[in-house]
Order: C-alpha cells, then sequence, then structure tokens
C-alpha cells in the first residue's frame, strides 16, 4: 500500500535545509498585506507544499521575529475560541522583506544556472578561453 502525497513524505536533508533558509521570508512576506495569526500562517505554508511548516516550527519563529522587532502583536477576539495573537510587519520587517526580495531572484538564477551546468561566466581576468 502506498502512502500519501507530500503530508506523509519525510523531506531529504536538502529540503529541510533550504526550507530553513527561506522560511523566515516566506512568513515575512505573508504577513506583508494584513496581519495574520499563527495557525493561519501554519496552514497558509501548508497548502504551499514545498514549505509546510508545523506549530513547533512557526511559534519559535515568530517569537524570534518579535524579539528582533521585525514583527509586532496585537490580540483580537476570535469567534471560534479564545483571542488570537495577531503578527504584523513592523518598519524593519518590511525592510527585511524588501532586502530579501532584491537578492532572491539573483540568488535563485545563480543557482540555477549551476544546477543547470550553466555557470556564470568566470570574472578571472588573467583566463583566456
Amino acid at each position: 500500500m502506498e502512502q500519501g502525497g507530500a503530508r506523509d513524505r519525510v523531506p531529504g536533508k536538502a529540503e529541510s535545509q533550504l526550507r530553513k533558509g527561506v522560511l523566515e521570508y516566506c512568513v515575512l512576506a505573508l504577513m506583508r498585506d494584513e496581519p495574520r495569526y499563527g495557525v493561519e500562517l501554519v496552514q497558509t505554508l501548508a497548502a504551499s507544499g514545498a514549505l509546510a511548516a508545523g506549530q513547533g516550527t512557526i511559534y519559535p519563529l515568530l517569537s524570534r521575529l518579535r524579539r528582533d522587532d521585525l514583527v509586532a502583536t496585537t490580540w483580537r477576539e476570535s469567534a471560534s475560541g479564545p483571542p488570537r495573537r495577531y503578527y504584523r510587519l513592523t518598519e524593519s520587517g518590511l525592510a527585511a522583506l524588501e532586502e530579501f526580495s532584491r537578492i532572491w531572484p539573483a540568488f535563485r538564477d545563480a543557482v540555477d544556472g549551476i544546477l543547470r551546468s550553466d555557470p556564470p561566466p568566470s570574472t578571472d581576468s588573467g583566463r583566456n578561453p
């Protein structure tokens, strides 16, 4: 009997390392337009597939982002249970997200080029082709 979809598989080391490197900025990006609460972030990331992360990953990340002044929080009443803590970007958080967004395309393209065996030209000016 074959296991279920992406939810049942265990990510490999490469996938885990990639997720660790970008998860913070993906969480910041999800808060760009409006405040979000933790479970909402977990659900949105899970829907993406490759970025799925549990509460045990997201809540410590949110605490660190708050300590680093990249997000601020407010409590809101919920119609379906206890009050929820909502997270929103601070000016520092928006600046960090903008910096990542500026850097990401060139970084992604460089990795894609190397993986396609199409590395960027060498900057070693002492060599002739």
